[in-house]
């Protein structure tokens, strides 16, 4: 199965690092976030991406053509210019990187990638947010559904204490952090999808998340896939303060490989 990454918009809340490398490029713990996402699929058998790129897409495109050299011993000789390689430390990955255009919209760039996409079931992903979602539970969970497309339900991450009030709102009765008792569930990304989900898109300026996804609900083709552990997406410069640290902290979430 193959795993479609978006990873073509502009980052522009995260504008300090965006000023010179796309987004899912940034780094967290010396690795691109997207790197991290890979990772997490991989520890599930996925490792056949389609990198749906657009702003910033030869950056992406550098990163993977010098994955290997970057990843492996040599030897060199500096009199002949002849280079001996030694032990690889790449990932055993299928990559493909697709400019899906600068301006083309998230249900554009799925629907720019068709022909990549083999004609069969899918993962689609975001490629700034991260967690410790069991990928193989939801590819079962979609399978047992029957439905064109399943998403990832998360909570988003809490990030103001909540006062319990008196009657008269004067006295704070109870604090505590923010959590799913105060908000709803939202689009944590981690979709899968069936190939016909192609078909309600109707080009570049199609957002995936407006009237595509819109559609499969009215159709009641969208099931729902509740993850209650760790997701974070990277949206700014706290969010990646954020993920820094917990990857610093040796114990990073979504880190589910060894």
């Amino acid at each position: 199965m193959k795993v479609a990454i978006l990873a073509g918009g502009f980052g522009t809340r995260l504008s300090e690092e965006t000023a010179v490398r796309p987004k899912p490029m940034v780094e967290i713990g010396g690795h691109p976030i997207l790197w991290h996402i890979m990772k997490m699929y991989a520890h599930h058998g996925l490792t056949d991406f389609v990198v749906l790129a657009g702003f910033k897409a030869q950056y992406i495109r550098d990163y993977f053509l010098s994955y290997t050299r970057s990843s492996s011993d040599f030897t060199i000789d500096l009199a002949s210019g002849e280079v001996v390689w030694q032990r690889s430390h790449a990932e055993p990955w299928r990559v493909t990187v697709l400019d899906t255009g600068l301006e083309t919209m998230t249900g554009g760039r799925m629907l720019r990638a068709r022909e990549h996409l083999g004609g069969a079931p899918f993962c689609l992903t975001y490629g700034d947010g991260v967690g410790d979602v069991d990928i193989t539970r939801l590819l079962a969970f979609h399978r047992g559904q029957g439905r064109k497309c399943t998403v990832t339900a998360v909570v988003p991450p809490g990030r103001f204490g909540v006062l319990g009030l008196d009657a008269k709102g004067e006295q704070v009765l109870t604090f505590r952090e923010k959590d799913q008792q105060d908000v709803g569930m939202i689009n944590g990304g981690f979709f899968v999808c069936e190939p016909s989900v192609l078909d309600v898109i109707e080009g570049d300026a199609s957002v995936w998340e407006h009237t595509p996804l819109d559609r499969l609900v009215k159709e009641g083709q969208l099931s729902s896939f509740r993850h209650f552990g760790f997701w974070q997406a990277m949206d700014t410069l706290r969010d990646r303060t954020v993920l820094e640290r917990h990857w610093e902290s040796g114990n990073a979430p979504w880190k589910v490989w060894d």
